[in-house]
């Protein structure tokens, strides 16, 4: 195995467990490493760290251990069966009100550059890194193993592998094939999951507990659903008891997924509506009473340099609906940015709120959720911020 060695001190997060390695922490390398393949690192006095995939770019490495041990077939299926028996203790395995949960959460389930969302019988499995793209087979084959509900795996990493890597990156079934419903089932409600062209795995998971909450809020509002994608949170408003929902979104495919999962679970209702359209652009045309407002847009930066970008794309965004959202009335704002920090995004709303001169109070700080834990080590991995304001 090829050896990395570190600059001096550069080891110091290692020994605090950090799964990353970047590029500019490295002395030496005593070879040629292939992007992806697995290499040892060790410190200036050449003492073993940790085994972790090598890669092209800032993070060099990802670890997958910090043992000295054999990396094989057992190891990989070790990691997932503590990842399931997680899942199981949480009570997300086979409950009869839902089929969906992530099994797989990168960092946090110390498999970096992974993640795989299960829907029913079919597990998604999506590399965020060569190492792991080079391992899918593997991957896939440990997942019937262990997880006895599923039977297929569809690969899904066109458009999260590094660009640069000279790989081929074609979607599909890796083990078995396409079943006929694509339905996911989340507390009860039925949901159209497009894994084959839709974002990410095909649903966003994540927010799973957060629209619980909101349905809890929703009796009798008027409730405006911005950046809908596939209308989870107006699913929810309507069995919640809104009188009135509004699902708004750039992409007209997502209006047709969000109409499909509205008529597919209230097919007589008549208090919804949808409309493919640019959340600013609607916000400047409509002044609409809503008492419920709900912001939850694709991350506005993927990386350091877009931050302060992305602050003031937050704010213009929350002081829209801030200054349009009736009195006496519920905000629930999103960021989906890793790089955004919890404080960062509060900053963001807390300047909008000042600006649109409303009284502003938190009634939660929201996450996500137990499927999507938090490695202590790599605060990194807290990506998903949210707050629910009552503006007066």
């Amino acid at each position: 195995m090829i050896i990395i060695k570190l600059k001096p001190k550069k080891e110091e997060s290692l020994l605090r467990f950090h799964p990353w390695v970047f590029s500019g922490a490295i002395q030496t390398i005593n070879g040629k490493p292939s992007e992806g393949e697995l290499v040892e690192v060790v410190d200036n006095q050449n003492n073993f760290l940790a085994i972790g995939h090598y890669q092209i770019g800032s993070i060099a490495v990802r670890i997958v251990t910090f043992m000295k041990e054999e990396i094989n077939n057992d190891f990989w299926k070790n990691k997932i069966k503590q990842a399931y028996i997680l899942r199981c203790e949480l009570g997300l395995v086979n409950p009869p009100q839902n089929n969906t949960f992530r099994l797989i959460h990168g960092e946090g389930d110390n498999l970096p550059g992974l993640i795989v969302d299960v829907y029913d019988d079919t597990a998604v499995l999506q590399a965020h890194s060569v190492g792991m793209h080079m391992m899918r087979e593997t991957l896939a084959k440990s997942m019937l193993e262990i997880v006895p509900a599923v039977k297929n795996v569809f690969y899904k990493s066109e458009t999260t592998l590094p660009f640069h890597a000279p790989i081929e990156k074609e979607d599909g079934y890796l083990i078995g094939k396409a079943n006929k419903s694509f339905n996911a089932i989340e507390n009860g409600l039925e949901f159209s999951v497009d894994w084959l062209k839709g974002q990410k795995t095909g649903f966003f998971v994540d927010q799973r507990e957060n629209r619980i909450l909101l349905e809890k809020y929703s009796r009798g509002k008027n409730v405006l659903n911005m950046f809908c994608y596939t209308g989870g949170f107006s699913v929810y408003a309507l069995r919640g008891g809104a009188s009135l929902v509004h699902s708004v979104d750039s992409s007209a495919k997502a209006i047709e997924l969000t109409d499909k999962n509205i008529r597919r679970n209230f097919p007589e209702a008549t208090n919804h509506r949808s409309f493919a359209e640019d959340a600013f652009k609607f916000f400047g045309d409509k002044r609409a009473d809503y008492d419920l407002i709900i912001l939850d847009p694709p991350a506005f930066a993927k990386h350091r340099d877009a931050v302060r970008n992305a602050l003031k794309g937050y704010k213009r965004l929350n002081l829209k609906a801030l200054q349009q959202i009736k009195p006496n009335s519920i905000l629930f704002t999103f960021s989906c940015s890793q790089v955004i920090s919890r404080d960062q995004f509060r900053l963001a709303v807390f300047s909008a709120a000042a600006e649109a001169k409303r009284n502003v109070r938190i009634l939660h700080q929201l996450s996500q959720p137990a499927d999507h834990p938090i490695n202590i080590y790599h605060p990194e991995g807290e990506y998903l911020k949210g707050l629910v304001l009552y503006v007066e």
